[in-house]
């Protein structure tokens, strides 16, 4: 698959929804699916970054394919509440330029350690 702007991705979940999902899923629905999807990052993350182990009946993970989830979620109720992400994700991200421009770079825990 080639690269896909956030715009191409929400038609295209948009596509498979009508086509193989027959229709999304409620809101609240899709909120607590995000949920679900969210918790199986968080676990491997808590096993492969933090302190938590695996089960021996745990051979298997793919953080990769748990994010796209969250991401197929999150474009999922933007579609269906009429969001346009790549927009979102500009202002967004001006947001937060405006507001820490110098927060960050000032901050000293997160200043290099030599």
């Amino acid at each position: 698959m080639s690269e896909l702007s956030l715009s191409e991705y929400q038609k295209c979940v948009d596509e498979w929804i009508r086509r193989i999902g027959v229709r999304y899923f409620s809101e609240l629905t899709n909120l607590a699916q995000l949920m679900e999807e969210v918790g199986e990052v968080a676990r491997i993350m808590s096993r492969v970054y933090g302190d938590q182990s695996f089960k021996k009946s745990e051979t298997q993970y793919d953080l990769a394919d748990e994010l796209a989830d969250v991401l197929f979620v999150v474009v999922c109720i933007a579609n269906q509440t009429g969001i346009d992400l790549t927009e979102a994700v500009r202002k967004n991200l001006d947001k937060k330029t405006e507001r820490d421009k110098n927060r960050h770079i000032n901050n000293p825990k997160l200043q290099m350690r030599g």
